[in-house]
């Protein structure tokens, strides 16, 4: 991975990190196609305000106005005659006090199923996105990062948007609200004690942007390590047969262990840190409350205020406080938030190095003459693998590529179909530079058969299939034939319908090996790549899968990977990699040579 791109994921520059403002417009950007939804849940979380006010009237209506002697006033004076009884008006007040806990629940129930509803939908669309374009980044980029961390990005910090905006900014907003609506009910019921309860809001303010602060970098600290302990176990179900077989299943338990404790330390700071900010805040609310109760009771005791006027008051000031506490409380929230989306923009931020250039080349069928002039690669640049690679290939020609363990061989390969672009120097497909082609189209020219063949948890027919899903069952069926697969394929139980589990292991090695050769006879590919194809079978079964590869290599150009010079003794030209250097090699047995293939 270059360096540039390292210096894009800053998961220890807090300095490059954006602040709230510039994360909040990209999250309001990848919202954008759940505006009504959102705006519904807005409005639903509007109507929480009056409500809100609503709560204490029943009560305070039949202390005043029913057990007390004073009038109707505030909202229901106007509405309600003077004419009424005590017994009717303790009625409203029931029918009132139904009616505001059933509305309640219902705006509560609205909200809940459309934020679940909108949070969910948004979720799996980013997610769907950063899938995507994880799938376009380099090789590079997950050689450095690994799977484990871009896996934990896309299903856990995905989840992010849905709690930056539903579970933290719309019940904010709608605290505002009903904060502002609740504050102005007390100023007309007493301004000094409305002003005594606001008294209390600047410390809040205070608080909240030191917790923000703090927090954030905590929630940072604490997903980096759960990605890391999620790492391990990755690591461990893929390779589950080595840890097994060498017996270090306590080894790898211990290593989970010893990141799993990292991350619960991280969640431990983050628990005292909120708990902590959580006790100030209610500290602080506290010595409003008992300020306005000081002085409300005084109020009452010198008949500046009713006892149903005081109980509103006190009501409405612990529901002033509620929001200012979730405002308060809702920073933590949305500061975890901004910490997952900031993970996840991270990745959205990386360009893929292996793009499309301006007027990219389409190409249907390549002939497939391939050639490398100069050329040379290294990975990161460190000391170069590739150094001057010279030959140039005709269309056909089938070339056998020797060289000891990590002399460069696959690389080659990868260079060819372009996972990679050579740090100096060209390859050509067909006269022209593999840059000039479209990705796509250029990948489209190659059938690929590995040493390790991959399947998927699907079908036998679904996998041979996977260079070409529109195929026939026809075709797939004569793919299979030619790979010498149909015959084991009727005996499974299913047939081409039979699942072959995670990776295929229900097959054994050479069956996998000649459903991967079948998926390459399928595509029909005028270029052929074979890595090690035969170095994990044995004997009886390499002859089997050798004879339906030489009639797969038939008329194609094809790249042989193998250590075994026997194996290369098909090829018209054998490439020789050593030290970063390629030549011509003749094997003792003497490949034959190619018309018109040259090596320089």
């Amino acid at each position: 991975m270059s360096t540039s791109a390292r210096r894009a994921l800053p998961d220890e520059e807090e300095e490059a990190r954006p602040n709230d403002l510039v994360l909040m417009r990209r999250v309001l950007r990848e919202s954008k196609g759940y505006r009504g939804r959102l705006f519904g849940l807005f409005l639903l979380a509007l109507a929480g305000a009056p409500l809100f006010l609503l709560t204490p009237v029943p009560v305070a209506l039949a202390v005043d106005s029913v057990l007390g002697s004073q009038p109707v006033s505030g909202l229901l004076g106007p509405l309600l005659p003077d004419s009424l009884t005590d017994t009717q008006l303790l009625v409203i007040a029931a029918i009132l006090q139904v009616l505001v806990v059933v509305l309640t629940d219902l705006q509560s129930l609205g909200s809940q199923v459309l934020g679940t509803a909108t949070s969910e939908r948004l979720t799996v669309s980013f997610r769907s996105r950063l899938f995507a374009h994880v799938q376009r980044l380099s090789f590079a980029f997950h050689d450095e990062r690994g799977t484990a961390d871009s896996l934990f990005r896309i299903q856990y910090d995905t989840v992010s948007l849905g709690g930056v905006l539903v579970g933290a900014t719309i019940p904010i907003i709608a605290a505002g609200v009903t904060l502002i609506a609740v504050f102005v009910v007390i100023f007309q019921i007493d301004v000094g004690l409305a002003l005594i309860a606001v008294a209390v809001s600047p410390v809040l303010v205070v608080l909240s942007a030191r917790f923000k602060r703090t927090i954030r970098r905590q929630y940072r600290e604490a997903l980096s390590r759960d990605s890391s302990a999620m790492g391990v176990v990755q690591e461990v179900l893929a390779t589950f047969r080595v840890v097994k077989a060498f017996g270090r299943e306590d080894a790898e338990h211990a290593r989970f262990m010893h990141q799993a404790d990292r991350s619960v330390e991280a969640r431990v700071r983050i628990a005292w840190t909120e708990g902590i900010f959580a006790l100030l805040i209610d500290t602080v609310t506290a010595v409003g409350t008992g300020a306005v109760l000081f002085v409300g009771v005084r109020n009452v005791q010198s008949g500046a205020m009713s006892l149903g006027e005081l109980y509103i008051v006190l009501n409405y000031l612990t529901r002033l406080y509620t929001p200012l506490r979730d405002i308060a409380r809702k920073v933590g929230d949305i500061q975890a938030s901004l910490a997952g989306a900031q993970r996840s923009f991270e990745i959205l931020d990386q360009q893929p190095e292996i793009t499309d250039g301006p007027g990219a080349r389409m190409i249907t069928r390549a002939a497939g003459a391939v050639e490398f002039r100069d050329v040379s690669f290294a990975y990161d640049g460190a000391i170069a693998v590739l150094q001057g690679a010279n030959f140039a290939i005709s269309p056909g020609t089938r070339v056998g590529i020797a060289g000891p363990t990590g002399a460069g061989k696959t690389t080659l390969i990868s260079l060819l179909m372009r996972f990679y672009d050579p740090s100096a120097g060209a390859i050509l497909l067909d006269g022209v530079d593999l840059r000039e082609y479209r990705v796509a189209d250029l990948r489209a020219q190659f059938a690929l058969v590995l040493q390790e063949p991959v399947l998927f948890s699907s079908t036998v027919r679904e996998n041979i299939a996977y260079g070409k899903p529109d195929a026939t069952f026809e075709e797939v069926q004569y793919a299979a034939d030619a790979a010498g697969a149909h015959g084991f394929i009727g005996n499974l139980p299913d047939g081409y319908s039979t699942l072959v589990g995670e990776r295929g292991m229900r097959l054994s090695g050479g069956e996998r090996q000649r459903i991967s050769i079948a998926r390459a006879f399928l595509k029909d590919a005028p270029l052929l790549v074979l890595d090690e194809p035969t170095s994990s079978v044995d004997v009886a079964t390499e002859a089997v899968i050798m004879r339906a590869m030489d009639q797969l290599m038939e008329g194609r150009t094809t790249f042989m990977i193998a250590h075994r010079l026997g194996t290369l003794s098909v090829c018209d030209l054998v490439l020789e990699i050593d030290r970063g250097r390629v030549r011509p090699f003749t094997p003792d047995d003497g490949p034959r040579a190619a018309a018109g293939s040259s090596a320089r």
